[in-house]
């Protein structure tokens, strides 16, 4: 019985391998380390940093390789050259999502983030406009940003200067912002419903960062099967679903066509013209989802880790407030034409998002037509990772790239100095649909409270850790306490 149990194990093992040269596309695609059967390259990568690991394996198999993430092969693009030429020149054929990721699976492949084909290139056309309509980039929105920061610098006054962590006051500001624009309205920071949201929202990054759901991204047949946190995210995200699908009950109550007051009235209306089937309810939450996730917790957790650094380095924050005093001053509020006249200010927020690395690994795009890249044949369905570290911490664009150092963006002169290897937001068609609305709201959000505020750190500036608790698919930093002392 013996034997035949280890031949039978013998013959699993070659048919496994058999089936694995058949889908490595014999050989054409870029080389990468030997993976294993059924498990690939799993146990070779380190899921609590993946970007490190990649790291690692760019300097063995070069700037483009495949890595076997369970049985599905993904090409990893490493460097500068080689992301830009995936995301920007490469662009089209590239703008897939990958359909494996949990949180594609729980979409349904709705929504701006993880949908393809014809529904993503309609609801991001549509999103991009309607965001526009209701004041991206123009004044309108700007004027809801002061107004939030002028609510977020109130709250912070509340604090009395007494030690407190600012994740949730933080995570509230960009929050409201988006509900301004979607549900036409702002909530109080004390309000039960926001709080219980917010508290899903901060939950989901940490989840989504975990290792754990790197490996259920990998292998979601787990998730159908096994007990673990995954099943905490599908709660979460179901509960924000239900908010939002009780906001468009609302909204379909009281809506008037011909003056359409948010995003949701907007996309109501779409809903009622001819030809669109790509505009249904279930396309609406997952959108609405969607921006709410986006606008919400990559800002927060930016703004957050944004505290810690001026803590970390007191001389930074001090020359950015004798910045804010010469060119703002207290009496009036910060404003975005305020910005060309502070490069240093400037500086120091780009710097900020280039030395956090927030998503380190970009999110995984897919092959949308079998392509040629450096020489390599990528089938269609491919899973791509961009590694965003390779670029923002490039050493030749960014001199010790581990330090943060505001002069990374400035010139001899002291200018504002640009770089095309700033990419925190990605590049290409898939880059993100906020990315004017966020960098307005770090700006606005930042120099209102250092002109309002002394960041006190309750432990010495060397003391400090400012290393990421998790480093998976956001870098999220550790918990801290300050003291906001009024100015």
């Amino acid at each position: 019985m013996d034997l035949v149990v280890v031949l039978g194990l013998c013959l699993s093992c070659l048919l496994l391998l058999s089936l694995w040269k058949q889908s490595h596309g014999g050989g054409k695609l870029p080389p990468g380390p030997t993976p294993f059967p059924i498990l690939g390259n799993v146990l070779q990568l380190d899921f609590k940093d993946l970007s490190k690991s990649l790291t690692n394996l760019s300097k063995v198999y070069g700037p483009v390789f495949t890595v076997y993430l369970g049985m599905k092969p993904t090409v990893v693009v490493h460097g500068y050259e080689a992301v830009k030429e995936a995301l920007v020149d490469l662009g089209h054929e590239l703008s897939g999502r990958s359909r494996f990721l949990v949180t594609a699976k729980l979409n349904k492949g709705f929504g701006v983030i993880f949908s393809n084909g014809k529904r993503w290139t309609e609801t991001r056309r549509f999103s991009l406009m309607t965001l526009r309509n209701f004041g991206m980039g123009k004044r309108s929105i700007e004027e809801r940003v002061q107004e939030e920061a002028h609510c977020l610098v109130e709250e912070l006054r509340k604090t009395n200067a007494s030690p407190c962590d600012p994740t949730f006051i933080l995570g509230c500001a960009p929050c409201n912002v988006i509900c301004s624009i979607i549900f036409h309205n702002r909530f109080d920071y004390k309000d039960e419903h926001f709080l219980k949201l917010m508290e899903k929202f901060n939950e989901n990054v940490r989840i989504l960062s975990s290792p754990w759901l790197q490996i259920c991204n990998n292998f979601p047949v787990l998730t159908d099967y096994l007990p673990g946190i995954h099943n905490t995210l599908v709660k979460n995200i179901e509960y924000t679903k239900n908010f939002i699908m009780e906001k468009v009950k609302e909204h379909q109550k009281s809506l008037d066509v011909n003056n359409p007051r948010d995003f949701i009235d907007s996309f109501l209306i779409k809903m009622d013209q001819e030809n669109h089937l790509e505009f249904t309810l279930e396309s609406l939450v997952t959108t609405v989802s969607d921006l709410f996730g986006a606008g919400t917790e990559t800002t927060s957790t930016t703004l957050r880790y944004s505290l810690l650094l001026l803590l970390k380095h007191p001389e930074v924050a001090a020359r950015v407030q004798e910045e804010i005093e010469r060119v703002i001053g207290r009496h009036r509020s910060p404003c975005m034409q305020d910005r060309s006249r502070m490069p240093y200010t400037d500086a120091v927020i780009h710097e900020i998002q280039r030395f956090i690395d927030l998503l380190p690994t970009n999110l995984p795009h897919a092959v949308t037509r079998d392509v040629k890249f450096r020489n390599y044949f990528i089938p269609k369905g491919t899973d791509i990772i961009t590694s965003l570290t390779s670029v923002l911490h490039d050493e030749k664009a960014f001199p010790n790239p581990k330090v943060f150092d505001p002069g990374h963006f400035l010139d001899e002169s002291g200018n504002f100095k640009k770089s095309d290897y700033f990419m925190p937001f990605s590049a290409g068609k898939r880059m993100c649909v906020g990315e004017g609305l966020a960098r307005m709201e770090l700006f606005l959000f930042l120099t209102s409270i250092l002109q309002n505020f002394k960041l006190q750190s309750l432990v010495e500036p060397k003391d400090l850790d400012i290393t990421a608790v998790v480093n998976g698919f956001v870098s999220v930093p550790p918990s801290y306490q300050l003291c906001f002392i009024p100015i």
